[in-house]
């Protein structure tokens, strides 16, 4: 698609009068008409096909930092979203709420190492969590990192932390203004100081200590001069520094420049004896594996344990020559399998040389064995720990834990107690402590230790609520899609909540890169629901909750399934009566942003308002930025006709219906991401704004030094969701204001 509006002209109005079968919220039926800023259109057409595809708003791809022309739309943007947003009844009610629910103590999972004890802390209303250190179990905590002294807009963030071995020194990474580009620095853990060394340039990284001399750490090269935020990311390549010294002397440890879109990342087993490459070329999970031995004398020559971009391969720890992994291989919900390095196995390929105990051929050069096999739940983690197995597995989306032994002999079910997720159960070999956390809608995180050798939990850090959990009811149910899959729902609301007449409700989902959707708390959606909302969340395909046939159902060619599943979500609330067509929003993050976009074009009959945050808006130019490249296998290649053709058929920017009325839709994004480069939003949103619509709003709120959304601070948080919460209760009839509706202890 391609239009034209110039910056500063003549703007557009929306029509004055709902257009013939428009439904509007009755709350919001005497909105004012606003006028959008006009938006420059450029005459670009290019044929893709034998398809000729229009693109009039291309130049608001470029990059705000370095284009007049953007910053001035952004502005022009901003001025009209902000007026709006500012009217909106209840907003400062909400905005309470919601500092309310933020306002409890949280912990992060503890980690141990050196008989120190490391874990971040947020005394409620903190901006960034802090990091601590305590000495042994039930010693004092003393702070370490404290990321609130770092910035004065509260944007830059410690982003992972990871001490050595013996707890003396620890390694953490900067995260600035919501950017994927991390810095880490090393601090000195007995004075709190850093040691001065600087690592620039490292993205989707882990950090690995060998011993306590130095980590291995994934960068790119530096990216070109004002490319920083745009340009696609290539040649990742894993070093390995050595503390107190200059990056420019880091060790190139592993890097395939003939094979330049593969991304590498590194890890080391408990007992510093391998180190092992994963490698992968997109988001799917398809690895290949190098180990590194390491010995005394620092060489880092990798050799193949898998060869072959085909399956999923995720380490679960290593107790000397023995490898733990979980895999899809021959099991579509994971296994736990294992492997001997001292049984290598040929396999019945041509090799240069056989004799040559060094050479590796083509494909598995080890024998793996069953430790745990497929189940009919999917299988979400293992971890070792002591001489025990802690198993994670997810049932219909909840958490469900169990332990064995290293055999795979069944020890105890670890008990949950209600429907939720947990996490964490990390730990090593030998030692029978860990952690783990459990949360849920109405249950904010609380961690718990658990000892593998009793099986018991105790209590480490429990949050203070500002509410009673049974006051909010939850439960589940499976609703039909298109094709008659049954998909599983949440519903979250106030205890006793008349829904008779159908309650303001906001639907969500995410349905994509094999990520599950799992129960968990949050204070902006806690205040919908205390505001006298329903809050539902939507398994639908494309993610995990099912393992892998539930992933390739809603991807590439089956991506209308995901599409099918969120509508049928809608369709089910209102067919039950918990909802009515005017009183329903929808929201949506990342691929959930496209999936808002997607079905707002085939269904805005059917949803009051809409929601399409950090979208990916056009699906035949996403390949083109940063990260973008790697999504090609959930969404496919836009350069490939049967991608190209599919793609089409639902990209938001290029679907948009003029002369049909839409719901109310509010576009979020940050001029600083550069995972989903906000360009996306910018164009969906200016070829909306040109569209016949309707007269509700179509309008982006554009935030400033936040990315993504990883580390963005509390008080933006709380800002950004009483104004997008009160957008869509304006249009959904939710009356923020009503004090007998909100009840917080």
């Amino acid at each position: 698609m391609r239009f034209t509006l110039l910056l500063g002209v003549a703007a557009m109005t929306l029509a004055p009068a709902a257009n013939a079968g428009e439904t509007a919220a009755t709350p919001a039926a005497s909105a004012p008409q606003l006028a959008y800023p006009g938006t420059r259109k450029v005459d670009l057409v290019e044929e893709q096909f034998g398809v000729k595809v229009a693109d009039p708003y291309r130049w608001l791809e470029d990059d705000v930092r370095n284009s007049k022309d953007v910053a001035d739309w952004v502005a022009a943007q901003k001025a009209v979203a902000d007026g709006y947003l500012d009217s909106m009844p209840g907003k400062e009610a909400l905005a309470a709420k919601m500092k309310a629910l933020f306002n409890y103590e949280r912990y992060s999972l503890p980690e141990k190492a050196g008989g120190y004890y490391f874990f971040t802390k947020n005394d409620g209303l903190q901006n960034q969590s802090v990091l601590y250190v305590r000495k042994g179990l039930k010693g004092t905590d003393r702070i370490l990192i404290d990321p609130n002294t770092w910035a004065k807009d509260g944007a830059t963030a410690l982003d992972a932390w990871v001490p050595s071995q013996n707890g003396k020194l620890l390694a953490y990474s900067i995260q600035d203004g919501g950017s994927d580009w991390r810095t880490i620095r090393v601090l000195d853990v007995a004075t709190g100081k850093p040691v001065g060394d600087d690592i620039k340039w490292a993205k989707f990284t882990n950090i690995a200590w060998v011993g306590n001399e130095g980590f291995l750490y994934s960068r790119f090269a530096e990216p070109k001069e004002g490319q920083a935020f745009q340009q696609l990311n290539f040649n990742q390549t894993v070093y390995f520094h050595k503390i107190g010294t200059a990056q420019s002397e880091d060790q190139l440890v592993y890097a395939t420049p003939d094979r330049k879109e593969l991304g590498h990342s590194a890890q080391v087993t408990q007992d510093g004896r391998w180190v092992l490459l994963t490698s992968s070329s997109g988001t799917d999970e398809k690895y290949e594996l190098n180990l590194i031995p390491l010995g005394k004398k620092r060489e880092w020559k990798a050799q193949s344990l898998v060869a072959g971009l085909d399956y999923d391969w995720q380490l679960v720890e290593g107790i000397g020559d023995t490898l733990y992994f979980v895999t899809n291989k021959g099991a579509p919900k994971l296994k736990v399998v294992k492997a001997n390095l001292k049984s290598r196995v040929l396999n019945r390929v041509a090799c240069e040389d056989m004799s040559d105990p060094n050479n590796v051929c083509m494909g598995e050069a080890y024998e793996f064995t069953d430790v745990i096999p497929e189940r009919a739940e999917t299988l979400a983690s293992a971890q070792i720990v002591g001489d025990r197995l802690v198993l994670s597995y997810l049932k219909d989306a909840a958490s469900m834990a169990l332990m064995t032994d290293l055999n795979g002999k069944p020890v105890q079910q670890i008990s949950l107690n209600s429907i939720g997720t947990a996490s964490g159960f990390s730990g090593k070999p030998g030692d029978s402590e860990t952690f783990y956390a459990f949360s849920s809608f109405n249950q904010p995180g609380a961690i718990y230790r658990f000892d593998s050798r009793t099986g018991k939990s105790t209590p480490f850090a429990l949050p203070k609520l500002a509410f009673k959990p049974e006051d909010v009811t939850l439960t589940q149910v499976f609703y039909p899609s298109k094709d008659g899959t049954k998909i599983p729902m949440f519903i979250v609301h106030k205890k006793g909540l008349d829904i008779s007449k159908g309650a303001p409700t906001l639907l969500y989902a995410y349905g994509g890169f094999n990520i599950s959707s799992l129960p968990g708390y949050s204070p902006t959606r806690m205040a919908w629901i205390q505001s006298g909302g329903v809050f539902a969340l939507a398994n639908i395909r494309g993610g995990g909750e099912y393992g892998k046939p539930w992933h390739d159902a809603g991807r590439l060619l089956n991506k209308q399934n995901v599409f099918d599943d969120f509508i049928a979500a809608g369709e089910y609330l209102v067919q039950q009566g918990i909802t009515t067509k005017d009183k329903l929003a929808i929201e949506g993050r990342s691929n959930g942003g496209l999936l808002v976009g997607a079905v707002v074009n085939q269904r805005p009959d059917l949803f009051a308002a809409g929601h399409a945050a950090v979208g990916v808006m056009d699906m035949l130019r996403f390949d083109r930025f940063t990260a973008g490249r790697y999504w090609v296998d959930d969404y496919g290649y836009p350069n490939k006709e049967a991608d190209f053709r599919n793609l089409l058929t639902y990209s938001p920017y290029h679907n948009i219906k003029s002369g049909v009325n839409y719901p109310a839709v509010i576009v979020s994004t940050a001029d600083t991401d550069d995972r989903v480069v906000p360009g996306h939003s910018f164009k969906y949103t200016a070829a909306l704004q040109a569209a016949d619509t309707g007269s509700k709003p179509k309008i982006i709120r554009i935030e400033s030094r936040a990315g993504h959304g990883s580390g963005k601070p509390t008080d933006k948080l709380i800002e950004e969701y009483s104004e997008i919460y009160a957008f869509l209760a304006k249009w959904t009839g939710l009356d923020l204001a009503a004090d007998d509706k909100v009840k917080v202890n």
